[in-house]
């Protein structure tokens, strides 16, 4: 069930989970911010049962994986890209949350092996939700220096962490979860990318929901879009 991966340039610990059902594919479930993969052993339980292996793992720079800074997709869906390259062949689907959504669309616009996205609270562009998230009393150019220094330091561009932009580029059919009461990650960013999809689609708003409570009060709706993508 542990399990090591080779991220980009950094070792990635995790589980990987065989299904003793029969296989539909491979789920992978990406965390948030500030989060670890054992916020999803539940996920991996649920989808287990219905036919699918699952892997999930500690992003860089979280939990027991390598690294020093979170670069919020630039660097993790490199290493997206590398867990799934360890996947039997078949369908792959990808199902974040928060910072994990907004690593699955991106890795999701170049990965043709990606069956289908579940993308819960995702934001649309790293320097549109830093800046909401920044206190009141920040100024756009505090707010700009410390961009500065977060790219410095974690060798990124800010203006390439963007789902919106890659939303444009997916083909896989992709649906979007969000707390219709999220403060921290307004609905509107997955409103933006919904709009910039051009495949199939779904946004799913949760009454009542704040970050990180949407995903929870939709399995229904989960399951069915998996079930409809991975018969």
């Amino acid at each position: 069930m542990d399990a090591l991966f080779e991220g980009a340039g950094l070792t990635l610990r995790g589980w990987r989970c065989t299904t003793v059902h029969q296989r539909r594919g491979t789920l992978v479930y990406l965390h948030g911010v500030a989060d670890t993969r054992a916020g999803g052993a539940g996920i991996v339980e649920r989808f287990l049962s219905r036919g699918f292996d699952v892997i999930a793992y500690d992003s860089r720079a979280h939990g027991e994986s390598q690294g020093d800074v979170c670069t919020y997709g630039f660097f993790e869906k490199q290493d997206l890209r590398r867990v799934i390259d360890t996947a039997p062949a078949g369908p792959v689907v990808l199902l974040g949350s928060s910072l994990g959504a907004a690593v699955a669309l991106q890795e999701a616009a170049i990965d043709a092996r990606i069956t289908t996205v579940v993308a819960a609270e995702t934001f649309s562009d790293l320097r549109t939700v830093a800046a909401e998230r920044a206190p009141f009393f920040f100024s756009a150019g505090t707010i700009a220096r410390a961009f500065t220094i977060a790219e410095r330091d974690g060798h990124f561009s800010a203006d390439d962490v963007s789902p919106v932009r890659a939303a444009a580029d997916i083909s896989a059919p992709v649906l979007l979860i969000h707390g219709a009461d999220d403060k921290d990650t307004p609905p509107a960013h997955s409103q933006r990318v919904l709009d910039a999809l051009a495949g199939r689609k779904r946004l799913l708003l949760v009454p009542g929901a704040h970050h990180n409570e949407s995903l929870g009060r939709a399995w229904q709706e989960v399951e069915r879009w998996i079930d409809e993508a991975v018969p």
